[in-house]
C-alpha cells in the first residue's frame, strides 16, 4: 500500500459499523473469543482477546465482494500500519497468521475498519498467596498478593497507549455507620472493590473495621474461560477504628436554650445554644464505635487546647453532672489493642452559669392556669430549703429543691387571700451562700388580662 493510504486511515479514522462485526470470524481457537468495545475516541471498533493466538486465523467478507487488504500496526499507531499477506478466497479474506497484541486495518473497498487483538497468555493471571501488609496504616488497609500477570496493554489508532480492565476483585467485610435517626450502631457490611490489573500491593479504603478474610479473584476474562483464580487472606484483625459520640442533655438545661427542660424554671445561662446552662448539669455522652476499638478515654478540661486535663474516664459511655460554674470542655479518644489507630471526637462544650435566686412576692391560686403556683427562679443551686408560714407563725409548706412550688393549699384546701412569710437557705454551685426572706400575697381577684401582677425579689 501507498504511504496516502496510511495517513487516509491515520486522519480520517475508521469507520464504525454493526456489520464489521459479523463480518469478522475467528477459526482454530480453543476457548471462545471474548470481545470488548472501547471509547469512541480511540478509533477501535473492538478489541479482541484471545486465549492464544497459535494456529487461529482470521477471515473477514466482503459484503460488497471488493478486494480486502488488511495493514497491521503497533506502538506507533495506524499511521504506520503495514500491509500483512492474506488469501481470498470469493468475497473472503483469510489471514493465516493472526499475531496478538497488534492492531489491525481492514480494508473493504472504501471502508476501513480497526481492532485490537490480544494474546491473553502471555498476560494470562496467576494468584499465589495474599497477605496484610506488615507496615499497617490507619484509615487503610493494605494488602501484599503474590502472583503474576501483566497489564493487558493496546494501542489506538492515533498511538495512544491504554490498559485493558481486567477487573482485578477484591471481597472483605468491614462496618459502616448506618447513618438513622436513632444511631443504633455501626453494621457489617460486604465491600467488592475492583482494579484494573494485578498489582503487588493494593491500598484498600473503607478499611476493614472488623475481623474478615480478604478474597482476591479474577480476571473477567479467565472468569469467562471457566478459570477463574482466586487466593485468600488469613482472618484479618481491624486495622483501623471510627466511631460517632452523642451528648444527651438530662438535666440543668436553661428555659432559654434550645434544649430547653418542659416546665423548667431556671434561669438562663445566656447561651443560646448547645450544652450546659444550670448546675447540677447532668450529660449522658454516649460513643458508637467499631470493633478495633479497644480503650476508651472521655477527657474533660477547662483548657480549650486539651494540653492539661482534669479528668480522664475510661468507660465507653459517661453520665457526668457538672457542678462549676463556667465552660467545660470534652471529647472522647478511642483506639486499637496497641494504640496505633485512634479516634479522636469533635469537641463538646458544656457551659454552666453562676448561681441566681429571684423570688416571686405574689400569686393567685384560683385555678385559671396562670400564675396559680409560688415558684422560685433560680440557677445553679444546690441544698436548697425554703420554709413557708402563715401569719400565726404556722408553717404550711416546705420546699426541698427550686424546682417544688406551693399551689397555696393547705390540708387540700387553698387558702383565703392574704400575706404569708417565706424563708430561704440555699448554696450556690459556684459556693454563694444565698438567706432570704419576706412576704407572699396571695391575690384571689382576676385582673382585666387575666392574670394577677407581683414583683420579684
Amino acid at each position: 500500500m501507498t504511504r496516502k493510504t496510511f495517513l487516509f486511515c491515520f486522519i480520517f479514522g475508521c469507520l464504525s459499523s454493526p456489520v464489521f462485526s459479523q463480518s469478522l470470524t475467528f477459526s482454530g481457537n480453543s476457548l471462545k473469543v471474548l470481545e470488548e468495545t472501547p471509547e469512541k475516541s480511540t478509533g477501535l471498533e473492538k478489541i479482541y482477546v484471545l486465549y492464544s493466538t497459535e494456529g487461529v486465523t482470521a477471515s473477514y467478507t466482503s459484503s460488497e465482494g471488493n478486494r480486502i487488504h488488511w495493514l497491521q500496526y503497533g506502538n506507533l499507531g495506524g499511521g504506520h500500519a503495514e500491509e500483512v499477506s492474506s488469501t481470498q478466497d470469493g468475497n473472503t479474506s483469510i489471514l493465516s497468521f493472526l499475531e496478538g497484541d497488534k492492531g489491525y486495518i481492514v480494508e473493504d473497498g472504501d471502508r476501513r475498519y480497526c481492532f485490537w487483538i490480544t494474546n491473553y497468555l502471555p498476560h494470562r493471571l496467576k494468584l499465589q498467596s495474599a497477605a496484610p501488609a506488615i507496615d499497617e496504616e490507619c484509615g487503610v488497609t493494605v494488602i501484599d498478593v503474590v502472583g503474576v500477570g501483566d497489564p493487558i496493554r493496546y494501542f489506538t489508532v492515533n498511538g495512544m497507549q491504554k490498559t485493558l480492565n481486567q477487573d482485578i476483585t477484591i471481597e472483605y467485610s468491614t462496618q459502616e455507620w448506618n447513618g438513622g435517626s436513632n444511631h443504633t450502631n455501626f453494621e457489617d457490611i460486604e465491600v467488592v472493590k475492583k482494579f484494573e490489573s494485578l498489582q503487588s500491593q493494593y491500598r484498600l479504603s473503607p478499611p476493614n473495621y472488623c475481623r474478615t478474610i480478604f478474597k482476591i479473584s479474577g480476571d473477567k476474562f479467565l472468569k469467562e474461560w471457566n478459570w477463574e483464580e482466586s487466593v485468600e487472606t488469613s482472618i484479618i484483625d481491624p486495622s483501623s477504628v471510627d466511631a460517632r459520640t452523642f451528648a444527651i442533655q438530662l438535666t440543668g438545661s436553661s428555659e432559654d436554650e434550645s434544649i430547653a427542660l418542659e416546665g423548667s424554671n431556671q434561669i438562663g445561662s445566656g447561651k443560646q445554644d448547645g450544652l450546659g446552662g444550670s448546675a447540677p448539669c447532668e450529660i449522658r455522652f454516649e460513643a458508637y464505635v467499631t470493633d478495633g476499638i479497644v480503650h476508651h478515654e472521655w477527657q474533660l478540661t477547662r483548657d480549650v487546647s486539651f494540653n492539661e486535663i482534669d479528668y480522664r474516664f475510661t468507660q465507653q459511655d459517661l453520665d457526668y453532672t457538672f457542678m462549676e460554674e463556667g465552660t467545660h470542655y470534652l471529647r472522647y479518644l478511642g483506639s486499637n489493642s496497641d494504640g496505633s489507630c485512634e479516634y479522636i471526637s469533635d469537641v463538646y462544650e458544656v457551659m454552666i452559669g453562676e448561681s441566681a435566686l429571684k423570688i416571686p412576692n405574689a400569686f393567685s391560686p384560683n385555678g385559671d392556669g396562670v400564675n396559680d403556683e409560688w415558684k422560685v427562679a433560680y440557677r445553679s443551686l444546690m441544698n436548697f430549703q425554703c420554709s413557708i408560714f402563715d401569719r400565726q407563725g404556722h408553717q404550711v409548706c416546705h420546699l426541698t429543691s427550686p424546682d417544688q412550688g406551693w399551689d397555696g393549699k393547705v390540708g387540700g384546701k387553698t387558702v383565703d387571700s392574704g400575706v404569708f412569710y417565706y424563708v430561704i437557705e440555699a448554696t450556690g454551685t459556684d459556693g454563694k451562700k444565698y438567706k432570704k426572706s419576706g412576704d407572699i400575697n396571695i391575690v384571689k381577684f382576676v385582673g382585666r388580662n387575666g392574670t394577677s401582677s407581683g414583683n420579684e425579689q
